[in-house]
């Protein structure tokens, strides 16, 4: 296969690379033919010398038109090749894992050099990607840092100190930030020429051999998945993709905001997908939209983790992202952070026109991997207090930046998901469920919801209790309406931005929402918490625990990172009722409780979100339900300092926590009077003109 992807080099830059590039792979070849350092650190840098040559081949065959031409043979064995070492055997061995490079090279050192062969297994993507640039200034990390290790030797000096090393990895990091950061933003923004597009649009999709030309790892998941999506119809792959970017488009539609000033869409999508995925760009070609296709950042630098915001496919192994997702705290200080936010929005500048036509993203989620619970390393990097200070200020002024470049009040977004075989034997039956699911009646819940919206507009606040063991017990405070006739607390929410269809939500008033939120299982983004309570006073989280881990420490920077974001709090960003009864009934017959995404579980109960608004960057755009009612409650006492001070006003984070329907006690709607008025009694609609979603749960 000759595949039309661009790498965005001139002949002179890519001579002087290429050349630069040669006199690095024979140095790093010749490290495996002798031992030039001291023999505790030899076996480090022979492995990652043997990965690095590997790398090469690869990058040499697809600059020279040679790689995708292969026999599948080969690149399947490539495949297998360059992630074994991420297999959990292999993995507990390997210098990638902090545990093993301590033990075997000490606590600082093997730290920061296990970090920096995290950082170079980047270069995979980068070599399939051709991306000479980005391959070459890795390469010559390594070649700097096994040089400090070679010159100790031959001056019989004792090996480099650990800060010497570090001081070398913030040196590269700091000096290839406008570099790293502007490909990064290019490939975000404006690649609408990259091989992932490619390979959707030119590659042969009756056969998952195309799978292994992304260089992506690739499992049976994968295999299974695209061979299944190569059985269903045109008509099925078309019902599919059209529900897909109908709902993208509804969503400016529903916003009032101008999809005609937009020029790209950026699609996101699990590896197997990609014969729903070529619809798709057919079908955002027609409403003047062309696609933008790239990688989940490959680089621990740039904010690879365990959660990814590109095409995904199934993890080796999602440990060795938690082990290494904090190791930018090896340099991350405060001048590293100015020069960051320099390098951003210098970056952003260059591709100003690129990322004001953006139009957001359009995210085709894959569910059914088993959820992970991470194993927390003694020796993995930790964030400290003054590095989890920077970071949150980063993100928060960062985002501030971005919103210039590509406002809020503009772009839109839609998500949709669906389940992979890594779901199990039941897949074939869970998938057309799912397809029954996201294709629901949007007439028919759209008249449903707005009978609860009609209540709850009454309401000064709403009162949810668990029940079989869940201890929540909250009030969540609403805001006051002015003209009833014009004026709407709730939003409808009928599968636009958010398919599927089902639920009615809200920006709560944060002063007067108080309790205990509580949810006996949870799964947020893949990872599992257990026993969750969260504790609000006026709006903001008081007292958060989990029982993820029997000690108190363990569990607190746990969700720090995974919960909080590295913030000291949060506010509640978001109340909603749930209503798609038909996704819960599906969950419980199959089980999928622990892996289904938010997605769809947010529709199975009410859902609290804590973090920013629902209407983040959009407060003063005006939305109005199919009614036709302005939706007036679209921010809070945080959000309202952004004219004054957007760094305190947006969190930069918004994470949904759903009450399932069978341990929901009540959800009542509470007048300023004191009446009562049920929506919800022990997990079942109660309210008139509701009884039709009880159908489902009745059935079950």
């Amino acid at each position: 296969m000759n595949y039309s992807f661009k790498m965005n080099l001139d002949e002179d830059t890519y001579e002087y690379l290429k050349e630069r590039h040669e006199l690095a792979i024979e140095r790093i070849r010749s490290v495996c033919d002798k031992c030039e350092t001291d023999d505790r650190y030899y076996p480090y840098f022979n492995q990652v010398a043997l990965f690095l040559r590997s790398v090469d081949d690869i990058l040499t065959d697809v600059l020279g038109g040679f790689y995708f031409k292969a026999p599948i043979s080969r690149r399947i064995k490539t495949n297998k090749d360059l992630y074994i070492e991420l297999k959990q055997k292999y993995y507990e061995n390997s210098y990638l894992n902090p545990s093993y490079a301590v033990r075997r090279l000490g606590k600082e050192t093997g730290q920061i050099l296990s970090a920096v062969y995290a950082e170079l297994r980047s270069c995979i993507i980068y070599a399939y990607s051709g991306d000479i640039q980005q391959v070459l200034i890795r390469e010559e990390l390594f070649l700097e840092i096994y040089g400090m290790f070679v010159g100790a030797k031959q001056e019989n000096e004792e090996a480099p100190k650990a800060v010497e090393i570090k001081e070398a990895y913030r040196a590269f990091a700091y000096d290839y930030l406008d570099l790293m950061l502007e490909d990064s933003l290019k490939k975000s923004f404006a690649d609408t020429e990259s091989l992932p597009k490619s390979i959707v649009m030119e590659g042969d999709l009756s056969d998952s051999d195309y799978l292994y030309d992304y260089g992506e790892y690739i499992s049976d998941v994968e295999l299974s998945m695209a061979t299944y999506m190569a059985t269903l119809s045109d008509e099925d792959i078309k019902l599919m993709a059209d529900t897909f970017t109908e709902g993208y488009r509804k969503g400016f539609v529903a916003t009032g905001k101008d999809i005609s000033i937009k020029k790209t869409v950026e699609i996101r999508y699990f590896l197997g997908f990609e014969r729903v995925v070529r619809q798709a760009v057919k079908n955002f070609r027609e409403i003047g939209l062309e696609a933008i296709i790239h990688y989940s950042t490959p680089s621990f630098m740039l904010g690879r983790s365990v959660i990814k915001r590109g095409i995904e496919s199934t993890s080796v192994n999602r440990q060795f992202e938690y082990d290494h997702e904090h190791d930018k705290v090896l340099y991350f200080d405060h001048g590293f952070m100015e020069r960051k936010l320099e390098c951003y929005r210098d970056s952003l500048e260059k591709i100003k026109e690129e990322a004001g036509v953006y139009g957001g993203p359009a995210c085709i989620e894959g569910f059914g991997e088993k959820a992970f619970a991470p194993v927390d390393k003694e020796e993995k990097t930790t964030l400290d207090a003054d590095t989890k200070k920077l970071l949150t200020r980063y993100t928060s002024r960062a985002g501030e930046i971005l919103n210039r470049y590509v406002k809020g009040e503009e772009r839109s977004f839609t998500i949709i998901a669906f389940p992979t075989p890594a779901i199990g034997e039941d897949f074939e039956d869970i998938f057309k469920e799912t397809i029954g699911i996201n294709t629901l009646n949007y007439e028919l819940y759209r008249d449903i919801q707005q009978k609860i919206i009609d209540e709850l507009d009454k309401a000064d606040h709403v009162h949810i209790v668990g029940m079989n063991g869940n201890r929540t017990d909250i009030n969540v405070k609403l805001v006051d309406i002015t003209n009833a006739d014009k004026e709407t607390k709730f939003e409808n929410c009928v599968a636009d931005v958010n398919i599927p269809v089902g639920e009615v939500f809200t920006s709560p008033k944060l002063e007067g929402t108080q309790g205990i939120l509580h949810v006996k299982e949870v799964y947020l983004n893949g990872i599992q918490f257990v026993d969750l309570t969260l504790e609000f006073k006026d709006g903001i989280i008081d007292n958060i625990n989990c029982g993820n881990y029997e000690d108190e420490e363990a569990c607190k920077k746990f969700l720090d990172t995974y919960l909080l974001f590295n913030h000291e709090t949060l506010p509640i960003g978001e109340f909603a009722i749930g209503t798609n009864t038909l996704a819960y009934s599906v969950i419980k017959k199959y089980s999928l409780e622990k892996i289904m995404p938010i997605l769809i579980a947010e529709k199975t109960g009410p859902h609290f979100a804590v973090g920013d608004t629902c209407y983040s960057h959009e407060e003063d755009v005006e939305t109005f339900n199919p009614d036709g009612k302005k939706i007036i409650a679209k921010e809070n006492s945080f959000s309202a300092k952004r004219n004054e001070d957007p760094s305190a006003a947006y969190l930069n984070c918004h994470t949904d926590i759903t009450i399932p329907y069978d341990e929901l006690g009540s959800v009542e709607a509470v007048t300023k009077d004191g009446e009562e008025i049920s929506i919800i009694r022990e997990g079942r609609f109660v309210l008139k003109g509701t009884e039709q979603l009880n159908v489902p749960l009745d059935g079950m």
